[in-house]
């Protein structure tokens, strides 16, 4: 079933299941752009501050789901929704469910799957922001699954930020998410290191995360990617301002300056023989960039 989009957001009714930090900030955000908006959840006495607010707290599962033709469900995990929304009673059927969990594309397909048996229109999607950040005009929400259920909806999501439709995949948007996650953190992993290297000759991390962030990164690295990554569709390194064999001493050094200063080496070690790794699979004249390559690729299992 299809349900169009009302010229007006604001009218449109949603229910929002999961009043964890990051539901709150969902409904609290619903309720501030004018959405008629219903919450349940396990622990009744988390709503109480939103239905001081105007919002209308449902007494089941089922009675949630009721009461309006879209579903934002912001659970733990998959079988949280399982568990959850198989209280239901079929009341979901005809109507838009649009799931806020985090997994993987496995569970999320299974999840389509699971939705469209019991007739329900299903969106996969992830939050790319912290509660704090829900509403904000630039916060990115992604979204996977029918084209015409995101268009149906995408003014009401649209209220919740930026909302980025991926493809009718519905594993694209948990795919995204452990992608963009896994940069973050590995971008955090790199900038605090990087912060004990230098701290362990007494720089301060509030001095060293103005050059690092502020100058180094924007202008390096940032620009680079961004330059570069039409190449990595294309398979294509060259290595005239740099081959892996140089960034392969230079990663030597790293961590033998890590052994030096008594921090830890796991971090620059795993970066040396990822990038040996690339030079044995016949990438030493290639740039840094051809680390990709290995990456394209599980790693071996180790004992």
């Amino acid at each position: 079933m299809t349900h169009q989009p009302s010229t007006r957001s604001q009218d449109n009714p949603v229910t929002v299941i999961g009043l964890g930090p990051m539901g709150l900030a969902l409904a609290e955000t619903l309720l501030k752009n004018g959405h008629p908006t219903t919450v349940w959840n396990r622990t009744p006495g988390r709503a109480r501050d939103l239905v001081a607010r105007g919002a209308r707290l449902a007494g089941s599962v089922a009675d949630a789901v009721a009461a309006g033709p879209l579903t934002l469900v912001c659970l733990k995990d998959y079988p949280t929704l399982y568990e959850v929304l198989g209280r239901d009673d079929g009341a979901s059927a005809g109507r838009t469910l649009v799931n806020l969990n985090s997994g993987t594309p496995k569970e999320a397909h299974a999840a389509a799957s699971w939705a469209a048996e019991r007739g329900v229109s299903y969106l996969d999607g992830a939050v790319m922001v912290p509660p704090p950040l829900v509403g904000d005009p630039g916060s990115l929400f992604l979204f996977s699954g029918p084209r015409e259920v995101f268009d149906a909806h995408r003014a009401t999501l649209a209220s919740l930020g930026d909302p980025r439709y991926l493809g009718s995949d519905p594993g694209l948007a948990v795919l995204h998410n452990a992608a963009l996650l896994g940069l973050m953190y590995a971008t955090m992993n790199g900038f605090l290191h990087a912060t004990a290297l230098v701290g362990s000759a007494g720089v301060r991390a509030e001095e060293f995360a103005d050059l690092a962030v502020n100058r180094f990164l924007p202008t390096v690295v940032d620009a680079t990617l961004a330059e570069q990554a039409p190449d990595l569709d294309a398979g294509r390194y060259p290595g005239e301002l740099g081959t892996l064999h140089m960034n392969l001493n230079a990663l030597e050094h790293i961590a033998r300056t890590c052994e030096e200063q008594g921090v830890h080496t796991a971090q620059p070690r795993l970066m040396r023989d990822i990038a040996a790794q690339a030079i044995e699979g016949g990438h030493g004249g290639s740039n840094y960039l051809a680390v990709f390559e290995v990456f394209r690729k599980a790693a071996p299992h180790t004992r």
